[in-house]
């Protein structure tokens, strides 16, 4: 209608009210459900596979339904909306949310898993999907297209193995594993992608070498944007003396700007803002937390973990709701079946290859258990972060191609989230995993100095050592070198703790229960 209608614009805004009175009625109660369903311990319909069950059977009715087309503009997926608005409170709070103890004496594993993991992965569910197609099992995409679904695919979203994980109690170690590599993971599948689609608009025959430089500088560039902004927040707050009473209200709306300005700087740079509010969240958490009173600590802690939780329920019930209304290409259902199988083989090379690298550094004690590995390879959900690319894709790509993606990608979301989610926790009670609430955090690789629970290493490496392993060793020593570096030199120079830097912003947020899981997951998951 145009502008000087006021008929028009009435019916308008009558429609974006009904749009969002739907949206916010899904929400309600999707929350109800998913606090009802807790509370019996039904754990074969998580949270997130109920959002997204409440999604699909809106979005089927208004289907059937002849709904005003005003009303369905309200419910499109728009990317935008969900990389600028749903996604930075999510990522900020699984970064911010991110004990530093279990997450650094595993970061070694961690690093491994997720960036060369998801590298694999990507590289293995691209060439198979291309070789799929050459071999005419399924429909044909170019292989750098083949290499984009790769690595929009790999990005997984555990949410509800988490949540199983916290209900059920399970080995900090292994909880920390599946939480570092999707946090990280959420990063480096989208630095992947980013640099895959650049190939492909400048496809002026780029060599190899390029790729993993622009790569890098997309990754590196995030990074560093991030950690600045949030060790600038941490002088902040150290030397503006904002922890007064009366300026409480102050001191909290400054934090809660910080996390989007480094996204928006990130993207501003056409860097990744993803990867920058992920390393913002951490060094937050780590620096700045310490700097503010503690009202205000309680504060951001409550602030950051409601918004984020309403905004992953939101996601998951938009992609339901999505999934029932837009036109899928079913007619590739081929597609869709192999690279489901190709993905579960991707994955168990990211997962099983990966792991065995990482068996050959630790001590014998330190080993990551072959029952870890399985649950580590089950919790490969995909998520909201592949929808949204496979939608970024259906209008970077061809004709059919990047819908191809797309309905492949939904399917594969659908499939994961209820099938894989609902069937966790039978399966990780099988590996037995869960429900074991012993301390296995600070076995013998640990030990207590300062109050800071360090890793020690065994420094004599045995003659018959190979050099892969002694380099391999000389990294866990650099690890340690660096928490004694944080606790010299960055914990007395950016927060007020002059060094004696004790744990009490751990002791806000979980009392320590450091005999079962000793961290919270994003949102109430």
């Amino acid at each position: 209608p145009a502008i000087h209608d006021p008929q028009g614009q009435e019916k308008q805004q009558q429609a974006a009210g009904v749009g969002i009175l739907l949206q916010i009625m899904m929400l309600v109660l999707s929350f109800v459900l998913g606090h009802v369903l807790r509370r019996h311990k039904f754990y074969y319909l998580p949270e997130a596979s109920a959002s997204l069950l409440i999604g699909l059977i809106v979005g089927g009715l208004a289907n059937v339904s002849n709904t005003e087309t005003s009303i369905r503009t309200w419910f499109n997926f728009h990317d935008e909306f969900f990389f600028l608005f749903l996604l930075p409170p999510i990522i900020f709070q699984s970064g911010f949310s991110l004990q530093p103890k279990p997450f650094f004496s595993n970061f070694g594993a961690i690093v491994t898993f997720s960036v060369l993991g998801t590298f694999v992965a990507s590289i293995v569910t691209g060439v198979l999907v291309y070789l799929g197609g050459v071999m005419f099992l399924m429909y044909r995409l170019p292989f750098v297209e083949c290499l984009m679904f790769g690595s929009l695919i790999s990005a997984t979203d555990p949410v509800t193995v988490l949540s199983i994980f916290q209900e059920l109690g399970s080995d900090v170690n292994l909880y920390a594993l599946v939480f570092g590599e999707s946090v990280l993971n959420d990063a480096m599948a989208i630095s992947l992608y980013r640099t895959m689609s650049l190939v492909r608009s400048h496809s002026t025959g780029q060599n190899f070498f390029m790729v993993i430089v622009r790569f890098l500088e997309t990754f590196v560039g995030s990074m560093s944007a991030g950690v600045g902004v949030g060790f600038t927040s941490a002088l902040l707050f150290k030397y503006a003396g904002l922890d007064v009473d009366n300026l409480q209200n102050l001191e909290c709306c400054l934090f809660v700007l910080f996390p989007y300005f480094s996204y928006m700087l990130a993207e501003g740079l056409s860097l990744s803002g993803i990867v920058s509010i992920l390393f913002t969240g951490i060094v937050m958490k780590h620096y700045t937390y310490s700097n503010l009173s503690t009202n205000s600590q309680r504060f951001v802690s409550a602030f950051f973990h409601l918004i984020s939780s309403l905004a992953e329920t939101f996601v998951f019930i938009y992609m339901g709701f999505d999934i029932a209304m837009e036109k899928h290409s079913w007619s590739h259902v081929g597609f869709i079946f192999f690279s489901i199988l190709f993905i579960v083989i991707a994955r168990a090379a990211n997962v099983f290859g990966c792991g065995y690298l990482v068996n050959l550094a630790r001590p014998a004690h330190k080993k990551i258990p072959m029952t870890h590995q399985k649950a580590l390879w089950y919790s490969g959900l995909r998520g909201a972060m592949a929808f949204a690319l496979a939608l970024q894709s259906v209008h970077e790509l061809p004709d059919g191609h990047g819908q191809t993606i797309f309905t492949a990608t939904t399917a594969i979301v659908v499939v994961t989230v209820l099938l894989i989610g609902g069937s966790t926790g039978t399966m990780l009670e099988a590996l037995e995993v869960v429900g074991d609430s012993r301390d296995t955090s600070l076995g013998d690789g640990f030990e207590v100095v300062n109050n800071r629970y360090m890793t020690r290493f065994d420094d004599e490496g045995s003659p018959s050592e190979s050099g892969f392993r002694t380099k391999l060793r000389e990294f866990h020593k650099s690890a340690k070198s660096f928490s004694e570096l944080d606790r010299n030199y960055l914990t007395p120079f950016f927060t007020s703790n002059n060094g004696d830097y004790d744990e009490d912003d751990d002791i806000n947020d979980d009392q320590h229960h450091e005999e079962r899981i000793p961290f919270t997951r994003r949102g109430n998951f």
